[in-house]
């Protein structure tokens, strides 16, 4: 079983100047990858929550990544926001919004820094990002913000919406007027997104547009497999929309729109029915296309933890014991087939046969889904994975 000590002592590893490097399979750092935004501030994250829960060494590398965030290579001084590596000067909304989550966490944390982080990634976000005309995320910008990309997204903005309720979480306490508008914004995206181009696809979520907003189904046909804007249906957001569109309700409380249990139910019976071994093997195939049928058919470890995540959210809600038993039979799939028993972390890519595969990721990048499918189970359901660590202390 996964062992949840022996997998933050294997992220530890990561540890870099900078911020948090991109690890091997054998948790070292690999040395010919630059430093990551995306990945030191998940990585921040994950300590923040190890702060939280009271894993010794954790507020440590917490406030390293903190540090680094603000003060590091990545950050731009002299133009603002974070650069998507050292090596790649693009401000892209979905590494913002691993900043924002980072300093969410870190700030529920009490990690020091962690508040004026939290406080310059969600000004970043609001000035640069976040469009309020359209209730969405723009995508990225050149380092000088003069360039917006030619592109939207609904990963970058799936994550803002996970970021925006973190935020909202340990801010509520403090500044309830801040934490109110996150929540809207949440609520504007998921609305769009979720209540409108997955529901009207019978579910099937598109994932890229034009600038207008205007989806884009043959986005990246000939270059299927890649990892954050692959071509058709992406399984394992399914199962993240579903999850977020729970948290948001319980964030909302009394004034949660019906819609979301509603459209949470819908995406992840749709992931489910649809996906698990869709292609004859055992597990869920990256992608689909438009009819249902595998096109990617690698399995990535961040599908199988987003699933277990989201069946575990609904049996929270719900009380539902078919979410259980799936939660369980998932968990279990991922134990036998993703764990690496010699460093204790999981194989971030499988071959639909269940080889270790790289079509997609080569090494074991970062913990951030892991941890967080460790976490939620038997959890109070919050609006946030750091919400839900909160109330549980």
């Amino acid at each position: 079983m996964t062992d949840l000590d022996r997998l933050l002592s294997f992220a530890a590893r990561s540890r870099v100047a900078g911020g948090f490097g991109y690890a091997g399979d054998d948790g070292a750092v690999l040395p010919d990858r630059p430093v990551e935004t995306w990945i030191s501030a998940r990585m921040t994250h994950v300590f923040g929550l190890a702060t939280l829960l009271g894993r010794a060494g954790a507020a440590e590398l917490a406030a390293h990544g903190v540090t680094e965030l603000r003060h590091g290579p990545l950050h731009d001084a002299g133009h603002g926001g974070w650069r998507a590596a050292t090596d790649d000067d693009t401000k892209a909304a979905y590494v913002h919004a691993f900043v924002v989550l980072a300093g969410a966490t870190a700030t529920a944390a009490g990690i020091d820094g962690g508040r004026p982080l939290l406080d310059e990634a969600l000004e970043v976000w609001e000035q640069r990002f976040w469009d309020d005309d359209e209730g969405l995320a723009r995508e990225s910008f050149d380092r000088s913000w003069t360039t917006s990309e030619d592109y939207r997204g609904a990963n970058a903005n799936m994550h803002g919406v996970e970021a925006a309720l973190a935020a909202a979480d340990a801010l509520a306490p403090t500044d309830p007027g801040t934490a109110a508008r996150l929540r809207s914004h949440a609520l504007r995206a998921t609305e769009r997104i979720v209540h409108g181009w997955a529901r009207e696809r019978d579910w099937r979520l598109p994932e890229h547009f034009t600038p207008r907003w205007q989806p884009l189904p043959e986005f990246n046909r000939d270059h299927p497999a890649d990892p954050f804007r692959p071509y058709g249906v992406t399984v394992g957001h399914q199962f993240e929309w579903a999850r977020l569109c729970l948290h948001l309700a319980a964030a909302l409380g009394e004034h949660a729109p019906g819609w979301l249990h509603t459209d949470a139910d819908r995406l992840f019976l749709a992931a489910t029915e649809r996906g698990w071994a869709a292609d004859g093997h055992e597990g869920f195939p990256y992608t689909l296309d438009w009819e249902d049928r595998p096109v990617v058919g690698a399995r990535m470890h961040w599908v199988v933890c987003e699933a277990v995540a989201a069946a575990a959210v609904r049996y929270a809600v719900t009380g539902d014991p078919r979410a259980l038993t799936l939660q369980r039979r998932w968990a279990d799939h991922g134990e036998r087939r993703f764990l690496d028993p010699a460093v204790g972390s999981w194989h971030h890519e499988l071959t639909p046969e269940g080889a270790v595969g790289t079509g997609t990721w080569a090494g074991k990048p970062d913990a951030y889904h892991l941890v967080q499918m460790l976490l939620l189970p038997g959890r109070p359901v919050r609006g946030s994975v750091t919400g839900a660590v909160l109330a549980s202390r």
